[in-house]
C-alpha cells in the first residue's frame, strides 16, 4: 500500500511537471520568458524565491462543502500540490503547509478541543508564511448561500503593499488564461483574515471560484481544471517575482 500511494505522488508529479510544459507552450509561456516560451525562473542559474503554499483547511476542519457535497479542504490540497510541482519544474523552492488531509496543529493540543486546535494550526502556518524572504499564498474556495456568483478573487492586507501586487498579478492570469469574464477586483482586508493580518511578507488568500455554483463546483472538482487553476497561479506568481526584482536571471 505505501508502495502504491509513493508511485501515485510520483505520477501527480510528472503529470505535473508535464502539464506545465505543455501549457507553457500552449499559453506562449509565462511573461517575461526567453524567446522559447519559458518562463523566466527557469533560467539558468537564476535565484528562485521561496514560495510558501497553504491548502486551506484539513482534517476535522473540512472548510466548505461544494452543491456536490465534495469538501473544499481536498479541492485545495490538490490544486496547491500541483502549484508545488509546477512552481518547482520551473526552479522555485516551496513549502507546502500540509501534504495531506491533517491540521498541523501541535501534539500539545491533542484533546484540548477544536478551538485550541485551530489556533495552533493557524500558528504554525504563519510561523511557515513568515519564512524569511517568502513569497505566501493561502488556496481556498469561496461559498456564498445564493448559488448564481462564480468566479475568483484574490485578498490581501490593506497594509501590504506587495500583497496587492501579489493580488493583482494572480487575478490578472486568472482571467487571462482561465476566467475572461470575471470581472471581480482583488480585495483588501484589515484584521478579518488571521494569516493576512499577521504575515511579514507578500500574502494572497486565492478563492479559486464558488463551490456553491453548480458550474463552477463541477469544474473545481476536477482534476483538469484544477491543475489549469494552479498553472494560472504559477504564471501569476513568477510575473510578480518578475516584477519586484525577485528573478537574478
Amino acid at each position: 500500500m505505501k508502495n502504491m500511494f509513493k508511485f501515485a505522488n510520483i505520477a501527480r508529479r510528472l503529470v505535473a511537471v508535464v502539464m506545465a510544459a505543455g501549457a507553457a507552450a500552449a499559453f506562449g509561456g509565462c511573461a517575461h520568458g526567453d524567446s522559447l516560451g519559458v518562463p523566466a525562473a527557469a533560467s539558468v542559474g537564476a535565484v528562485k524565491p521561496l514560495v510558501v503554499i497553504d491548502a486551506g483547511h484539513g482534517g476535522s476542519d473540512g472548510g466548505g462543502v461544494s452543491v456536490n457535497g465534495v469538501p473544499e479542504k481536498g479541492i485545495n490540497l490538490n490544486i496547491a500540490a500541483t502549484l508545488s510541482d509546477m512552481l518547482r519544474a520551473f526552479g522555485y523552492r516551496t513549502v507546502l503547509t500540509r501534504t495531506a488531509d491533517v491540521s498541523i496543529y501541535d501534539k500539545s493540543a491533542e484533546g484540548a478541543g477544536l478551538r485550541a486546535q485551530k489556533l495552533s494550526d493557524m500558528k504554525n502556518r504563519l510561523a511557515l508564511f513568515n519564512t524569511k524572504d517568502a513569497v505566501c499564498i493561502s488556496v481556498h474556495q469561496n461559498r456564498y448561500t445564493d448559488p448564481v456568483y462564480h468566479g475568483a478573487q484574490m485578498f490581501f492586507h490593506r497594509e501590504n503593499a506587495e500583497g496587492a501586487q501579489l493580488a493583482e498579478c494572480l487575478r490578472a492570469r486568472i482571467c487571462s488564461l482561465l476566467q475572461p469574464d470575471n470581472q471581480r477586483e482583488t480585495k483588501p482586508m484589515d484584521d478579518e483574515l488571521y494569516l493576512l493580518c499577521n504575515c511579514k511578507n507578500p500574502a494572497v488568500m486565492a478563492e479559486c471560484g464558488f463551490i456553491s455554483n453548480p458550474e463552477e463546483a463541477a469544474m473545481l472538482e476536477q482534476e483538469p481544471y484544477q491543475r489549469q487553476m494552479a498553472f494560472a497561479l504559477m504564471c501569476g506568481m513568477n510575473d510578480f517575482c518578475y516584477n519586484t526584482g525577485r528573478l537574478n536571471t
